[in-house]
């Protein structure tokens, strides 16, 4: 039976890592399974570990990555802290130190000379339409190299992982984008509607297949019932509903869409982890290793 088959990768910053290691763990117990991605789509976390496997890097030199940089990318000085007061009146971390390790594996790499087709997403603080009659504003933006013709075929893959990767409060923005997890936490359901695309994916419905893969459900809740919030008492949640909340509505999407075609993986964490927790790595890691792998395996052996 044809199938054309779709890697996704959620956001979560440095529990990317969780990603990378359930791929790795996927990988030997199916030889050649990364081999197999017609197409992988990411954001912020997913949409580096996209661009890294369809430049031709293993998921083990993809984890082994994450943790040989994760604390220099991660990096706060009592400097910055006092620049920016905290995080008032700047981003937590530098972009410079992220810059650096992905610059150094990919080089001038473009999106046009990837191997495999990529869609990673992030959001255009400024878009500027050519059409005089359409109006300025903010909107996503979905980088792919699926048509030579298109602006985003020579776009580096640099600057695409810096996009898709700038959380705000976090990061600074880079170049008028920030991160695409505002928009597509989950970029599952933009990665079928691109593969679908008349004029760049081409492909039928009946033969899709997609595994999704998270980086950890955090343990989130609020018990608050009828409390009369405002800013200051959102402010704190407002992030990580923004990078977190829209997850689950592109898992119900793809289920109802493919059926049994569709795949998720996306373990429970025992603890709530952020994005920068690079301390909690080894948790990551043995989080990573304990989940129960079989039923992905044989769904693999099935439908890859």
């Amino acid at each position: 039976m044809p199938s054309y088959r779709i890697l996704t990768l959620d956001g979560g910053g440095i529990r990317g890592i969780i990603t990378a290691t359930i791929l790795e763990r996927l990988e030997d117990a199916h030889p050649g399974f990364i081999d197999e991605i017609e197409l992988f789509s990411g954001t912020s976390t997913g949409g580096i570990l996209s661009l890294g496997l369809a430049f031709g890097l293993s998921p083990e030199q993809v984890r082994l990555l994450y943790e040989k940089c994760g604390k220099e990318v991660f990096a706060d000085t009592l400097f910055d802290d006092l620049r920016d007061l905290g995080q008032l009146i700047g981003a937590d971390y530098s972009s410079e130190p992220l810059y650096r390790v992905l610059f150094d594996q990919f080089k001038t790499t473009r999106l046009g000379d990837l191997s495999k087709k990529v869609l990673i997403s992030s959001f255009d603080l400024d878009y500027t339409p050519d059409d005089p009659t359409k109006k300025r504003s903010w909107k996503p933006k979905f980088f792919h190299n699926y048509d030579p013709e298109d602006s985003d075929y020579r776009q580096t893959a640099v600057d695409v992982a810096m996009r898709t990767s700038a959380a705000p409060t976090y990061f600074p923005i880079y170049q008028g984008y920030i991160d695409g997890g505002v928009v597509a936490a989950n970029p599952s359901v933009c990665a079928l509607a691109q593969a679908l695309h008349r004029d760049t994916g081409r492909q039928i419905l009946d033969d899709l297949v997609l595994l999704s893969i998270g980086t950890g459900h955090n343990p989130r809740y609020l018990a608050e019932e009828d409390s009369d919030w405002g800013l200051v008492q959102w402010a704190s949640h407002l992030v990580s509903l923004m990078l977190e909340g829209g997850i689950g509505t592109a898992d119900y999407q793809c289920k109802q869409i493919l059926g049994d075609r569709y795949m998720r993986l996306d373990p429970y964490l025992p603890i709530p982890i952020a994005l920068d927790r690079v301390d909690q790595i080894p948790l990551m890691k043995e989080i990573a290793r304990q989940i129960d792998l079989a039923p992905t395996i044989a769904w693999i052996d099935r439908y890859f």
